[in-house]
């Protein structure tokens, strides 16, 4: 739609389902930096990638090791690779251009989540969210892996460390619940929710834990994550509450911003100094709820600009999207099919949200835009109906004479800058220098093997019409003469050559029943033909009728003519006649 005839005061969120995408059954989605490209794990083990602005297929990524189904997808910040998840404990990462796969490990536990390091543009390093395993950072080189802390254990002695474990889990590993984690915006810490309502801050190369938050209610944190500009922390609990923090740390020098806090603290012991510290670190901001239904939430996010949080519903049957804006407000409730909802994403860039539902169907929700003229200049009015306008004089020129007065603002000789790029908001971070993957070329498909053998039969149909002279293949012309429709498809009177239209399939199967079943005018020539002596009792029927239309003639006279004319009178004697017979 044009973009000129948009309201701008319009909600910048979507309203309706644009379109759906289909392939297999789709299980989880991630767009890449720019909006460009969605990537969808499937539940046969392999990765689509869709052009998201044709709606195509533009790569399909597939490994022969594995046919489970892909719990999480992630791209590399610049898009060349992408890591996926499985539901058969291992972790793939592809180069995306070469669709070659670059590694694959398998840990110990099932990932239902994996994150590449948000801070390199060819990450060696991954955090892993196993299912009844502490969240763990794993070196996509070697393929180690180190255990990151999932609480602080208070002791009169201060908390007892806990050191990091390498390659495999601890004994108790079935007492873990699965924990949400998620990297900050550079990569410096991670940020872990555990099942006694705590968000902890981990400097992951040392394993030290630097603040720890507490969660109003103590319950378990099922998801957790960063807004797109690194200012907001988002947390769904397992009481049904999604909380919004804000983050007071300077998003470049956190690590140093928590070294000067926790000097400040020393004088308390070592709970209270990394709770004192995680005060400082984050805020509540809003918290996020339906008060009326109760609802558990599903996968919820932040939109690109951070402006509106959207969270599904977790209940089984329904597809409903919740968003709302970053003051707290319900701006709108999305309701789909009847599937349930487990996945979704919002575009990066734009009012855009792709949601997946149980049956692997895709959705795309969009806006739905209204045109509104009136929005755009102050002076713009609606007329109900034409007004006659009677326009200035100097209306049309070039410089009005209402403008020859005062002396143009615009420095003609100032230099204008076509070189330098400004950045966009969204991308602030972006380096320059690195290529980043927007698109993929488009490689042809070949058709089907159905089709084609379909194309062959029936070429082959026509070849034997003509070999054989069939009916199918010769027409009488108007002037008696044969035509061969069905010898070239590239001739002409003249013995030029030129295109003609191939005949489709339809054609050429009512061709073939034609020349099978005989011509229904040999069935209907005989109930045409009749008898000599009924074509004799037809004339004298004629001849009777005639007699009387005469007879009334000369006794009437005008009078006959008048209310009987002769066109009504033979049309109804013959009509007569034709129903007695």
């Amino acid at each position: 739609m044009n973009a000129s005839i948009i309201d701008p005061l319009q909600g910048d969120f979507p309203e309706v389902i644009e379109e759906y995408l289909e392939y297999g059954c789709m299980k989880c989605i991630a767009f890449n930096r720019r909006g460009t490209l969605l990537a969808a794990g499937c539940n046969n083990g392999s990765c689509v990638i869709w052009d998201f602005e044709t709606r195509g297929i533009a790569k399909i990524l597939r490994d022969d090791e594995c046919s489970s189904p892909i719990t999480s997808i992630c791209w590399s910040k610049y898009g060349h690779q992408i890591l996926v998840s499985a539901a058969d404990k291992s972790l793939i990462l592809w180069d995306v251009m070469s669709s070659k796969k670059i590694t694959r490990i398998v840990l110990q536990q099932t990932p239902l989540q994996a994150r590449l390091h948000p801070g390199s543009s060819t990450p060696s390093l991954c955090l892993a969210c196993p299912l009844s395993c502490a969240p763990m950072i794993v070196d996509l080189n070697t393929g180690n892996t180190t255990l990151l802390k999932v609480s602080v254990l208070e002791t009169c002695n201060g908390p007892t460390p806990t050191p990091p474990s390498r390659n495999k889990c601890s004994d108790g590993i079935t007492s873990f619940t699965p924990t949400a984690a998620c990297f900050n915006k550079y990569g410096t810490l991670v940020y872990v929710g555990n099942s006694k309502g705590e968000i902890l801050a981990i400097d992951y190369k040392n394993g030290d834990v630097r603040a720890v938050v507490p969660i109003s209610g103590g319950s378990v944190v099922k998801n957790i994550v960063f807004s797109r500009n690194g200012q907001y922390l988002l947390t769904n609990s397992n009481d049904r509450i999604i909380r919004i923090y804000e983050n007071r740390l300077p998003l470049k020098d956190e690590v140093r911003a928590l070294d000067d806090l926790s000097e400040n603290h020393n004088v308390l012991n070592n709970i209270e100094n990394l709770k004192a510290v995680g005060s400082k670190c984050l805020t509540l901001f809003r918290e996020f709820q339906d008060s009326i239904t109760k609802v558990h939430w599903k996968a919820p996010c932040f939109s690109g600009d951070g402006e509106w949080v959207v969270g599904g519903s977790a209940s089984k049957g329904e597809h409903k999207i919740y968003i709302w804006d970053r003051a707290g407000h319900l701006v709108k409730i999305l309701e789909g099919p009847k599937e349930a909802l487990i996945d979704l994403a919002w575009h990066p860039v734009h009012p855009i949200v792709v949601s997946v539902s149980l049956n692997g169907l895709v959705y795309i929700w969009a806006k739905d835009y209204t045109e509104n003229w009136s929005a755009f200049a102050p002076d713009f009015k609606e007329l109900e109906e034409n007004e006659e306008y009677v326009e200035r004089e100097d209306e049309f020129d070039l410089i009005p004479e209402t403008e020859k007065v005062k002396g143009p603002d615009v420095n003609e000789d100032e230099e204008v800058d076509i070189i330098t790029v400004e950045k966009d908001a969204a991308f602030s971070d972006s380096d320059m220098s690195q290529e980043e993957l927007c698109y993929l070329p488009s490689t042809p498909s070949r058709d089907v093997p159905e089709q084609q053998e379909k194309c062959v039969e029936s070429s082959s149909k026509l070849l034997d019409s003509n070999n054989t002279g069939s009916p199918l293949s010769e027409e009488a012309g108007p002037n008696g003469h044969m035509m061969n429709h069905a010898s070239s498809p590239l001739e002409d009177d003249a013995g030029r050559m030129k295109r003609k239209r191939k005949p489709s399939e339809k054609v050429l199967e009512l061709q073939a029943e034609k020349v099978k079943k005989p011509s229904k005018s040999s069935k209907l020539a005989k109930p045409k033909s009749k008898s000599l002596a009924d074509q004799d009792n037809d004339n004298a029927t004629n001849h009777k009728v005639v007699g009387k239309m005469t007879e009334l003639k000369k006794r009437f006279g005008g009078i006959c003519h008048y209310l009987f004319p002769t066109s009504y009178l033979s049309l109804g004697c013959l009509s007569m006649t034709t129903r007695e017979h």
